[in-house]
């Protein structure tokens, strides 16, 4: 069901946009097998589907990433981003809530961040509090 929510919204995107988003989908898809995705905030989110210890729900320590796209480019939001070791650079922002974020401008500019990407990706699994 997840799965298929998430394909309706890239359905309805401009066709140049909805190929990057399903590349952008694709990549952290095959980043680890215990990311999964759903439709949060009206956008493509991506959450870790393990077994964690209790937490408030408010903190989204499940959340992974959501993939904004309200301005018409996708910018990758992690909303616990600030707690993630980047080695890479990639992570831009610290915003006060936590979050930080990932500018795509376009298919080449995604290319060039993929592998960055599922580094982050790796970082923040490493930190799961797990039960």
């Amino acid at each position: 069901m997840n799965e298929e929510q998430v394909s309706l919204i890239i359905e309805k995107l401009d066709p140049s946009l909805g190929k990057l988003v399903q590349k952008i989908r694709k990549a952290i898809l095959e980043t680890d097998p215990e990311i999964a995705e759903q439709v949060k905030w009206n956008s493509p989110a991506f959450y870790y589907t393990g077994d964690m210890k209790p937490f408030d729900p408010k903190e989204y320590k499940r959340d992974i990433v959501v993939i904004n796209l309200h301005r018409g480019k996708p910018v990758l939001i992690f909303p616990t981003g600030a707690s993630i070791s980047d080695t890479t650079g990639l992570l831009e922002g610290k915003y006060s809530d936590g979050r930080r974020i990932v500018n795509i401008k376009d298919e080449k500019d995604f290319e060039s961040k993929k592998d960055a990407l599922q580094i982050v990706l790796r970082q923040w699994l490493t930190q799961v509090e797990k039960a």
